[in-house]
C-alpha cells in the first residue's frame, strides 16, 4: 500500500508539472485605467486644406502688346493705385494728344461764338428799342433779331462740339487704361509672367487671358479646407476650430468658421466635399505664414469637462470593450453606452466605472473575451 501511495504521489506531481508546463502563458497586454477628463465632439477635414490670402487677384491686360514698362519684381510690396506694368501705346498717346487739342480748340471756338451771340442779342434789343421810338425801320429790327438767333445757335453748336471733344478724349484715356495694370490694393507681387520687351498675346474671345501679375494681400490670411459632405449639416459659422500646419509642427492655432460653401464640390465621384473657410483667432500667434501652406482643421462641435472617458481605439464593433479582471486574470467583454466622441477619446455614460482597466491594443493575436492576460509593464498605456 505504501508503495502504491508513493507511485500515485509521483504521478500526481508529474501531472501537475505537465499541466503547468503546457498551460498557455498569459498574453501581455496594454491596459488603460479609466479616469475622468475632457471629451470633445469634432470634425476633421478629409483632405489637406490650404492657407489663402483674403485678397488675391491675377491681373492681365485687356489687349495684347509689347511690354514697355515693368515696374515691379516678384516679392515686391506695392501700394494701391501703383502702376505695375504697361504695354507700348504711343499710338494711343498720340490720339489722346490730338483729342485734347481738339477739345481746347472747341473751347476757344465756343467762347468766341458765345461772345458774338451775347453782342448780337444786345444789338437786337437796341434795335427793338429804336424801332419802338420810330428811329429805325421794322426790317432793320428784324435783321438784328435774326442775326442774334443765328449767333446763339452757333454758340450752342460750339458747346456741343466741346462735349463731343471731351467724350473723344475720355475714350482715348479708356483705351490707354486697357494697356496698363495698376495695383487694386496694397499687397505683394507673388508672380510675374512676362519680361520687359516681350509681347503679351491676348486670348481668343471667350478664353481668359493668362495673368501677367499675381498680386496677394498677405496681411490677412485664412484657411480653406474640404469637409465630407455628410458632415456639412453639422458645421455652422462661428464654431471654434483648431488649426495645425505641417510648417509649424507641434503648434496648435485657434480659429473660427467664417464661411460654409453653399454647394458640394465633386472632385471625384467618391469624394464629394464642402469647402469651409476658417479665420485665425490670433493672427499674430501664427507668425509669418506663406500663402499656399498646407493646413488641417478640427472643428469643435461640443465639449464636456470631467467626464468618464476611454480611448476610442479601445472600443470594439458593437460598442463593447475588453475589461481586465484582476482576480481571474482574464478579459471580460462589456457593452458600454457612449456619449461625445472623437478620434482620440469617447465619453462613457454607462457600463464602466473609474479605476477599471481596459485593453487599448485590440490587434494583438489572442486578445479576446476569456483570454488569460497579464499587464504589459514595458509598454504602459499613455
Amino acid at each position: 500500500m505504501r508503495r502504491i501511495a508513493i507511485i500515485v504521489a509521483v504521478i500526481a506531481v508529474i501531472g501537475l508539472g505537465l499541466f503547468f508546463a503546457t498551460r498557455p502563458k498569459p498574453i501581455p497586454v496594454i491596459l488603460k485605467e479609466i479616469a475622468e477628463g475632457k471629451v470633445e465632439a469634432t470634425l476633421a477635414n478629409t483632405r489637406a486644406g490650404t492657407v489663402e490670402a483674403c485678397q488675391r487677384t491675377k491681373l492681365s491686360t485687356i489687349i495684347g502688346g509689347r511690354i514697355e514698362y515693368l515696374g515691379v519684381k516678384e516679392g515686391d510690396k506695392v501700394k494701391k493705385g501703383q502702376l505695375l506694368l504697361k504695354l507700348w501705346n504711343d499710338d494711343q498717346q498720340a490720339n489722346a494728344a490730338l483729342a485734347k487739342a481738339q477739345m481746347t480748340l472747341s473751347a476757344k471756338r465756343s467762347e468766341e461764338a458765345c461772345i458774338a451771340a451775347v453782342n448780337a442779342e444786345k444789338e437786337a434789343k437796341r434795335q427793338s428799342d429804336l424801332r419802338a421810338k420810330g428811329f429805325v425801320s421794322a426790317s432793320r429790327e428784324e435783321a438784328a433779331r435774326t442775326d442774334a438767333e443765328v449767333r446763339r445757335a452757333s454758340c450752342n453748336t460750339a458747346k456741343a462740339d466741346i462735349a463731343q471733344a471731351e467724350a473723344k478724349f475720355k475714350a482715348t484715356r479708356v483705351e490707354q487704361g486697357r494697356v496698363a495694370l495698376y495695383a487694386p490694393f496694397d499687397g505683394t507681387v507673388a508672380k510675374i509672367v512676362g519680361e520687359l520687351g516681350e509681347y503679351s498675346t491676348p486670348s481668343p474671345p471667350g478664353v481668359p487671358t493668362p495673368p501677367a501679375i499675381d498680386l496677394i494681400d498677405d496681411s490677412c490670411l485664412y484657411v480653406k479646407a474640404p469637409m465630407d459632405e455628410v458632415d456639412a449639416p453639422k458645421i455652422e459659422i462661428g464654431q471654434p476650430v483648431r488649426i495645425t500646419l505641417d510648417a509649424l509642427p507641434g503648434k496648435i492655432l485657434t480659429g473660427k468658421v467664417r464661411r460654409v460653401a453653399p454647394y458640394v464640390s465633386a472632385v471625384e465621384k467618391q469624394a464629394r466635399t464642402v469647402d469651409i473657410e476658417v479665420d485665425f483667432a490670433q493672427p499674430a500667434e501664427a507668425g509669418k505664414l506663406l500663402v499656399g501652406y498646407s493646413a488641417d482643421v478640427e472643428i469643435i462641435l461640443a465639449g464636456r469637462d470631467k467626464v468618464l472617458r476611454i480611448p476610442t481605439a479601445a472600443i470594439q464593433e458593437g460598442g463593447k470593450v475588453l475589461v481586465f479582471n484582476a482576480d481571474t486574470g482574464k478579459l471580460e467583454e462589456r457593452p458600454i453606452k457612449a456619449g461625445l466622441a472623437n478620434w482620440e477619446y469617447t465619453e462613457v455614460l454607462e457600463g464602466l466605472k473609474a479605476g477599471e482597466r481596459i485593453v487599448t491594443a485590440l490587434d494583438k493575436v489572442g486578445v479576446k473575451a476569456g483570454a488569460n492576460v497579464t499587464p504589459d509593464e514595458k509598454a504602459k498605456a499613455k
